[in-house]
């Protein structure tokens, strides 16, 4: 049931190696083409479907190019019997009223699209590329997109909700069927692409305290307006700094404890020493490491409460990004030198905007931000670097300086079975659980197999 499982191990590890794109085109002289390969209750799977879907396994190099005839056969059937096991499964989708909106789809299909068009130079040779490989215009190829689409995701989603109802129940699996798994598979597992663990303190600039007074002034002014009647709404659209809500009125939504910083939540759900603000009120000015802030409450409801906001950041200049740099030269000298990681993290790093301080997990060197990559590019396990990256929402044009210590160098390659015994096993779980629930439904529905009769019967009459 590789097929169906194409969700499971090979897409958390290589759904950008298998990327749908235009193929040769698929030859003709496997199997006749007009033939029936099986039937599947009132559904035929042809001989056509059969030999594009074979073709396109060998294309991908999912399976090896069969050597002679037999082993062409072996496959042909072996490929069939995924094909019977899907068009089960989308029998069962029909009677479970299953379906898959083009919404659902859309997106998917459009960045395939986006993504498979960009591989050529013009408009006109991805064209020519689509009719070569009989996939007609790229209208034409959107259409073929949204039903392979679909048709995933019905198998997808019908295969979740049999899990979901207990009709699907994962079966044990032992390491040594986890081990034959990975033997068979490993040559056609994509390559571990290179990675990096690292660890991070994240520096933002700061305001200095002349600026921080200018700013709580304004903010106390404008706390002076609201209780002299002023528009909330519209004073948070004039005034308010804080760009994530700035436009809606200052409307940041519904707040759950602990979301937020520590003095959003002691007005908004209280705290010892402080009862919350009900619905109507409004804060006083309070400070953050946002900057200064004025909080009213809208509504309450158990565990959660809805409010607006004004922020009032203070001015940060070439001056302060400036003395951050060579703050960050002077961290990366202390952590040189000797001071413990989590000293300097608790001291520098950012914590206010969430900022990651240990990349313990592998992460592919190509999905880094572009900055991170270059001051990776030449760095060895344990060099410290100091650079520079683009600044948050809240403060798009504030840079900050990152001092990062790479941990680990992984230049990938093959995967070891280490790597991969989680998934293989989960995959196989899976796998013999809907392959038990398949086998079910075939004992409930017409199946009947074309490929391989005249083998048979041409074998059974060389018999003396």
């Amino acid at each position: 049931m590789r097929r169906i499982l194409f969700s499971s191990m090979f897409a958390l590890m290589a759904s950008t190696a298998i990327a749908q794109q235009p193929t040769q085109a698929v030859p003709t002289s496997l199997v006749p083409l007009d033939g029936i390969a099986a039937v599947v209750g009132d559904q035929p799977i042809t001989r056509f479907d059969l030999e594009e879907r074979v073709v396109g396994k060998i294309q991908r190099k999912e399976v090896p190019e069969p050597a002679d005839s037999a082993a062409l056969l072996a496959l042909q059937l072996d490929v069939l019997n995924d094909m019977i096991e899907e068009e089960l499964i989308l029998q069962k989708a029909k009677e479970l009223k299953i379906e898959v909106a083009d919404a659902d789809i859309s997106p998917a299909v459009d960045r395939q699209l986006a993504q498979t068009r960009s591989q050529f130079p013009s408009e006109a040779d991805f064209r020519n590329a689509l009719a070569k490989a009989g996939l007609g215009s790229p209208e034409e190829y959107r259409r073929f997109l949204m039903d392979q689409y679909r048709r995933q995701a019905t198998l997808d989603k019908t295969i979740k909700q049999l899990i979901t109802d207990n009709k699907i129940v994962p079966v044990n699996v032992s390491d040594a069927e986890v081990e034959a798994e990975f033997e068979r598979t490993k040559n056609y597992l994509p390559k571990k692409p290179p990675s990096v663990t690292f660890r991070q303190i994240v520096m933002a600039p700061q305001p200095t305290e002349a600026a921080k007074a200018v700013a709580k002034a304004k903010a106390e002014s404008l706390l002076v307006e609201l209780k002299n009647g002023a528009d909330f709404e519209l004073l948070a659209k004039r005034e308010s700094m804080d760009l994530t809500s700035k436009d809606a009125g200052g409307d940041i939504g519904w707040s759950r404890r602990n979301k937020n910083l520590p003095g959003f939540d002691r007005w908004l759900f209280g705290s010892t020493f402080q009862a919350p603000l009900q619905p109507g009120q409004v804060s006083p000015v309070f400070e953050t490491a946002y900057g200064y802030h004025i909080v009213r409450v809208d509504r309450v409801q158990p565990g959660e409460v809805k409010a607006h906001q004004i922020l009032i950041a203070p001015v940060i200049d070439s001056a302060d990004i400036a003395r951050t740099a060579v703050l960050a030269d002077s961290v990366a000298k202390l952590w040189k030198s000797g001071v413990p990681f989590d000293t300097l993290a608790k001291k520098y790093h950012d914590y206010a905007d969430q900022e990651e301080t240990s990349i313990l997990t592998p992460f592919w060197r190509d999905s880094l931000p572009l900055p991170y990559q270059t001051a990776f590019a030449s760095a060895k396990p344990n060099d410290i670097v100091v650079f520079q990256i683009p600044g948050s929402a809240r403060r798009p044009n504030v840079p900050k300086y990152v001092v990062a210590q790479l941990l680990t160098v992984d230049q990938g390659g093959d995967r070891t079975l280490a790597e991969v015994k989680a998934a293989i096993r989960s995959d196989l779980a899976q796998r013999g659980g809907i392959n038990r629930y398949v086998a079910s439904l075939k004992k409930q529905t017409y199946v009947a197999i074309e490929i391989g009769k005249s083998a048979d019967a041409d074998r059974a009459k060389a018999k003396p």
